[in-house]
Order: C-alpha cells, then sequence, then structure tokens
C-alpha cells in the first residue's frame, strides 16, 4: 500500500512539475516583448505573436489531446510531450532571429497543449471521488499561480539579463521531469485504439484555430479588420461541421455529449467567464500600470504576484473544502467576491497606488480559487469514465477559448472607449477611462456566473459501482 502511494505521489509531483512550466509559458513573454522588439527589430504587433501563437496553438491541441489520451499511454505521450516541449525550448533560447523565436514558441506549445488535459484525466483516473476536490485544488493552484507569475519572472528576468534565460531557466526542469518519468512513470490511463480521423482534426485545427486567430486578430487590429472576419468566418463554419461530424461518428476524437449531463455545461460556462477575468484582468492591469500610470514592468508583475501567492495557497484547501461540503457554496461565495473586486477595479484613475492594486487583485484571486477547480471537479465528477478525458479536453478548450476571445474582447473595449472618451471635454483621463469600462464588463460577467452558480448541485455525485472499480484497477497498476 505504502508503494503504491508512493508511485501515486510521484506521478502527482511530475504531472504538476510538467503542467506548471507549460502554463507558465502562457504568460512568460508578456513583459520581454520590449527587448526582443529592439533586438530582432520587430514590430509591437509581430512580437505580440510570441504570446499569442502560444495560446493559439494549445487551443488547437488540446482537443485532440482527448483522442491521444486514448491512443497512448500515460507514460509514452507524457514522456513525448516533454520531449517536444524541451525542444522548442532550446529553439526558442537560441533563435537567431524572430522567425525561429516564434517557430520554438510554436514547437514548445504542441507540447504543452497535451499537458493540462493529460493532468486533469490522470489525476480523476487515481483519485477517488472522496479525495478528487483536494487532488484538483492542486491542478488549481498551477492554473492561476502559473499565469500570475508569469510576467513578475519575466520583468526581473529582462531587467537583470537577457530575455533568452527566460527559456534556459525552464529548460532544466523539463528535461528532469522526462528523465524522471522514464525511469519511474506508471500507466494508469487505458488504450482503446481509436482510430486516426484525419478530417476531424483538420476541422478541429481550422475550427480552434481560426476562431481563437480571429479574437486574438480582433484585438490587435479591430473587428471589421479582413482578417479578423475571414478568420471568424472560416473557424465558425469549421467548427460547427466538426461538432456535427463528432455528433455521428461512433468513436468521435472530441465528444459534445458531455453537454447532456446534469450540471456540465453550468460548469464549463463558469470556468470560461472565471479564466477570462483571470487572463483579462492579467492583461489589462499591466497596461494601466505601465502605459498610463508609469509603473515598470517589474512593478505590474509584482502587484499580480501576492495575488498568485494567495491562490497558491488557497487551492489545495479549497479542494479539501470541497471534498465535504462540494461545489456550489464554495462556488457562490467564490464569484461573489470576484464580481465585488471587479466593480471595485472600475473606479481606477491616476492617483491609483500600486497597494491598492495589489491588494484588490489578491482579493479576486482568493475568489477566484474557490471557483474555478471546484466547479471543473464537480462537472468532470458527473462523467463516467470513458467521457473523462473528453470531458477534461472539452473543459480546457473552452477555457482556452474564453482567455482568447475574453483579452480581445477586454483590449478592444478598452481602446475603442478611450478613442471615443477623446472627443468629450468632461473625461480627462480616456486611457484610464477605457480601463475601467474594461473592468466594468469584467465585472458584469462575473454577475453572470454568480446567477450560473445557482444551477450547480450541492450535492456530490456518488462514487459508483464502476467508479470503485475503476479505482481498483488503477491501485492494482500502481502496485505492478
Amino acid at each position: 500500500m505504502k508503494s503504491s502511494e508512493n508511485k501515486q505521489s510521484l506521478i502527482v509531483g511530475l504531472l504538476l512539475a510538467g503542467a506548471f512550466i507549460a502554463i507558465l509559458n502562457q504568460t512568460l513573454m508578456i513583459t520581454a516583448i520590449p527587448p526582443i522588439m529592439d533586438e530582432m527589430s520587430v514590430t509591437a504587433n509581430s512580437a505580440q505573436w510570441l504570446t499569442t501563437v502560444f495560446m493559439l496553438v494549445n487551443g488547437i491541441m488540446i482537443p485532440i489531446s482527448a483522442f491521444l489520451l486514448e491512443k497512448f499511454t500515460t507514460r509514452q505521450l507524457f514522456i513525448s510531450a516533454m520531449s517536444v516541449f524541451a525542444l522548442g525550448t532550446v529553439v526558442s533560447g537560441i533563435a537567431p532571429n524572430f522567425e525561429i523565436l516564434l517557430a520554438g514558441r510554436v514547437i514548445q506549445s504542441v507540447g504543452a497543449g497535451v499537458m493540462l488535459p493529460l493532468m486533469t484525466t490522470v489525476f480523476l483516473l487515481i483519485f477517488p471521488v472522496n479525495k478528487r476536490g483536494a487532488a484538483m485544488g492542486l491542478v488549481g493552484l498551477v492554473i492561476s499561480f502559473a499565469p500570475a507569475i508569469g510576467p513578475a519572472l519575466s520583468g526581473w528576468v529582462t531587467s537583470q539579463f537577457s530575455w533568452r534565460v527566460l527559456f534556459f531557466i525552464i529548460l532544466p526542469i523539463a528535461l528532469i521531469d522526462i528523465v524522471v518519468a522514464f525511469f519511474f512513470l506508471k500507466n494508469v490511463t487505458e488504450i482503446s485504439k481509436p482510430k486516426v480521423d484525419v478530417i476531424s482534426i483538420l476541422l478541429s485545427s481550422f475550427g480552434f484555430g481560426g476562431l481563437l486567430y480571429g479574437f486574438t486578430s480582433a484585438g490587435n487590429y479591430g473587428w471589421s479588420h479582413s482578417a479578423t472576419l475571414l478568420s471568424l468566418t472560416i473557424g465558425g463554419i469549421s467548427l460547427i461541421v466538426f461538432i456535427f461530424r463528432q455528433l455521428r461518428l461512433e468513436h468521435p476524437m472530441l465528444e459534445f455529449r458531455v453537454f447532456t449531463f446534469s450540471i456540465f455545461p453550468f460548469a464549463v460556462a463558469i470556468g470560461m467567464i472565471s479564466f477570462m477575468g483571470l487572463i483579462g484582468a492579467e492583461t489589462i492591469i499591466p497596461l494601466f500600470m505601465q502605459n498610463m500610470r508609469e509603473f515598470s514592468a517589474f512593478e505590474a508583475g509584482l502587484a499580480l504576484l501576492p495575488g498568485a501567492v494567495i491562490s497558491g495557497i488557497m487551492s489545495p484547501i479549497v479542494g479539501r473544502i470541497f471534498d465535504k461540503v462540494g461545489a456550489r457554496w464554495l462556488v457562490m461565495i467564490g464569484l461573489t467576491i470576484m464580481t465585488a473586486a471587479s466593480f471595485a477595479f472600475t473606479t481606477l484613475s491616476p492617483s491609483t497606488t500600486l497597494t491598492y492594486i495589489t491588494v484588490l487583485y489578491g482579493i479576486r484571486m482568493l475568489g477566484l480559487s474557490m471557483v474555478m477547480m471546484p466547479v471543473a471537479t464537480a462537472a468532470l465528477n458527473q462523467l463516467p469514465k470513458r467521457l473523462i478525458p473528453h470531458g477534461a479536453a472539452m473543459d480546457n478548450t473552452m477555457k482556452m477559448i474564453a482567455a482568447s476571445v475574453g483579452t480581445a474582447i477586454l483590449v478592444t473595449v478598452m481602446t475603442t472607449t478611450a478613442e471615443t472618451a477623446k472627443q468629450r471635454p468632461d473625461i480627462a483621463y480616456p486611457d484610464i477611462h477605457g480601463a475601467n469600462i474594461a473592468f466594468m464588463v469584467v465585472s458584469i460577467l462575473s454577475l453572470i456566473g454568480v446567477i450560473l452558480s445557482f444551477f450547480i448541485k450541492h450535492k456530490r455525485q456518488a462514487e459508483g459501482e464502476a467508479d470503485g472499480k475503476r479505482q481498483r484497477n488503477v491501485r492494482v497498476k500502481l502496485q505492478e
């Protein structure tokens, strides 16, 4: 039994480390963009792709991960994903020009896109229902802490060293993870050898990729730009065809029938709103601090750090509370805190202090830690074993789309409102007014989340006979 617990802990540690550096890379380049622009002589629009292309490819890979989880063993998939990620890290670190740096980020994100669904699925397989909250609390720690620490780490490193150091900090962690996994990682997922449906993969890539690119373009170029309209049209049509195809296939690449399970659609919607608010706030706050209040990049990153620490401390605690009381009250209270903090952010002004932003963001992250993982775990607990990989992939895909959509919408709201405000003499600081209106949108979305939380069931699904049998099978695998 002790050996089984040790192996379980090792699997948890490996997956957490892998997912942490994968998710950290989503925001790691944000404050490193200015020095890269100077060194490689590229515009802000071009340099921004170092961040957006990572989320773009992540969004494409996550739906495919459900298929990969059924096709390959835990060990094969983890080692392959981390190896691809490490290769991309090396390419990025030694890139002689912007094109190769961008290619390195694409390679990185191919590996990173598999890590979060893999971790979520494995955690749900190796932990019984009554312990899943605590386990998924660790996932919540990674999801909220990693993106928030990215700008602070990036700001400090780029102010002290070359931006290339960012990649060489991450590389040893990836290599150690690969070596340890090679010798000690056990297989816990079951292989069903699904057939490769090339049409589904293409439709998924064009669908999710097109939407993500379209919403990213909207943030950069505006909603009426030809690239935005074309991408959204191609993405929307491809996604509709993809969904209808999945519903007709006997073994779909991504199972949309997960939305027929009671609270799953409400939980996914709340997760999307929460993640949209997280990435949106992490985009608006540094823009406000650096461009409108003239704080440094490091100070802007530092303002987000206490919130990340609070979320990191709270996630495991919230997970244990979830195991005892379920998701409903946690989610309702958390969303109420998020809504109140978001409304408080609508009063930003030229006299807003670093302390005010830091404290308020910390309160918002406290609320977020009570929402993200409890609502996701409650939704996935509803699913039968065979649908867990599909449910995890669907949940993560929707969050990624929400982050891209949310960032594009909020930046567009902020910039267009600021431009309009410049025509009004009664508004002294148009740019700050734009940031306040963007936070008003975040506040309204959070309030919608509070309403949706009433549909989350109070009682957790009991661990059924099939689930108990599955747990016994996994324990046997861990003991082998």
